[in-house]
C-alpha cells in the first residue's frame, strides 16, 4: 500500500504550530524565528515533505542567492570557473563550499543550501560521489542543479562538460606520433564519470593505433599526492617501464613528474607525461606536461551559470539539457 504524502498540515500538527507558521518556515521567511525554521525543515526532510510544483512558482520568494559545491578552491581550475559564475551572476550572492572531495562534506553543503533556501546550486561532484539522492532533494524542492565538469554518471540532469574521450585520444595520438608505444593511463576515482571517459578514449586510441594495451599501465589515483605518487611507482616499477603517462589533470602530472625525478628519472625525457586542463600556472612549472587538453575552466563556469539563470527565471520547467565546452590540444 502506497505511503500518504506528508503535509504541511500534518507538519503543523506535529510541531503544535500553525500552518501558516510552517508554510513561512519553509520558504524561509524571516518572520518565523531561526529555531522555528530549523525545527519544520528538520521534520520536513524526517517525513519526506515534497511541497507541490505549481505552489512553489506561485510562492516561492528568491533568496538572490547561489549555491556553488566544489572540490577545491586551490585548484586553479574551480577558482577560475568561480570567476566566471560570479561575473555571470551579478546582483546574486554566490555562496561557496568546498567538498573537498568527501562525499559527506558535499551532503553538508547542501543541506546548509537547502534550509537557507538559496535560489539554485552549481555543483561539480566529490571523489567521493557515488549516489546522488541529495542532489534530487533539492530538486524536490523546487532548487534548480546544474553540474559542471565532474557531472554524475548516468543521472539526467542539467549538465555542461567536454568530450572528455575524444580530448583522451588526442593525447595518445599525440604521443604516438613521437613514436612512443607504452602509454600508461594515471586516471581518477573510478566512480568518476571524467575517469571512465578518460579510459574510454585513451582505449580506443591505444586499439585504433595499433598500441600494446598492458592492463596494469592503468591506475585510479584518489587525486591526493600521496596515492598519486604510489601509483606513480607501481607504474616505474612495471618491465617495462612506461615510455608516458596520460595524467587525470595538470595538478595529477605535477605529482607525478615530482616523484619521477625522486626516482632518479628526468620527466619528458625518460618518461613523457600528457594531461588534462592547461592550467595557466602550468607555464612557470620546471617540468610541464609535454601537452595538456585545456577544458576552457571559464566558458564552462559561464555556462553553468547562465543554464542556471534560465532555470531561474523560467515560469515553467525546463528539460534537462546537456552542453558541450570544446577542448584544446596545447603543446608546451
Amino acid at each position: 500500500m502506497q505511503k500518504s504524502q506528508a503535509t504541511i498540515k500534518q507538519i503543523a500538527q506535529e510541531l503544535g504550530v500553525s500552518i501558516s507558521t510552517v508554510s513561512r518556515a519553509l520558504q524561509n521567511n524571516p518572520r518565523i524565528g531561526l529555531r522555528t525554521r530549523e525545527r519544520v525543515w528538520e521534520l520536513a526532510r524526517q517525513l519526506q515533505y515534497r511541497p507541490n510544483p505549481a505552489a512553489l512558482v506561485l510562492k516561492k520568494k528568491h533568496t538572490r542567492t547561489i549555491g556553488v559545491v566544489l572540490p577545491f578552491l586551490k585548484e586553479e581550475f574551480f577558482s577560475t570557473a568561480i570567476t566566471a559564475i560570479e561575473d555571470v551572476l551579478t546582483g546574486y550572492n554566490v555562496v561557496i563550499s568546498q567538498s573537498r572531495d568527501e562525499l559527506e562534506r558535499e551532503k553538508g553543503a547542501l543541506a546548509t543550501f537547502l534550509a537557507s533556501r538559496v535560489d539554485g546550486v552549481i555543483a561539480s561532484i566529490s571523489a567521493e560521489t557515488h549516489h546522488y539522492l541529495h542532489f534530487k532533494e533539492l530538486e524536490s524542492f523546487g532548487i534548480p542543479v546544474v553540474f559542471f565538469d565532474r557531472v554524475p554518471r548516468r543521472l539526467p540532469a542539467h549538465k555542461v562538460r567536454s568530450n572528455i574521450s575524444t580530448a583522451a585520444r588526442e593525447l595518445v595520438d599525440f604521443l604516438a606520433d613521437r613514436g612512443l608505444e607504452r602509454i600508461a593511463l594515471l586516471n581518477g576515482p573510478a566512480q568518476l564519470e571524467v575517469s571512465e571517459e578518460r579510459q574510454q578514449g585513451y582505449l580506443q586510441a591505444m586499439k585504433e593505433r595499433h598500441l600494446p594495451i598492458d592492463p596494469s599501465y592503468v591506475c585510479s589515483s584518489d587525486l591526493s599526492k600521496a596515492d598519486t605518487q604510489a601509483k606513480v611507482d607501481y607504474l616505474l616499477s612495471r618491465e617495462p617501464k612506461p615510455q608516458a603517462i596520460v595524467a587525470f589533470n595538470d595538478y595529477i602530472s605535477l605529482y607525478a613528474m615530482e616523484r619521477t625525478q625522486a626516482l632518479g628519472l628526468i620527466p619528458n625525457q625518460d618518461v613523457y607525461f600528457v594531461s588534462f586542463a592547461n592550467l595557466p600556472m602550468m607555464e612557470y612549472a620546471a617540468h610541464p606536461p609535454l601537452a595538456s587538453v585545456d577544458q576552457f575552466a571559464y566558458t564552462m563556469g559561464e555556462k553553468a551559470a547562465e543554464l542556471l539563470l534560465q532555470l531561474i527565471q523560467s515560469p515553467e520547467e525546463i528539460p534537462y539539457q546537456e552542453l558541450w565546452v570544446e577542448t584544446q590540444l596545447v603543446i608546451h
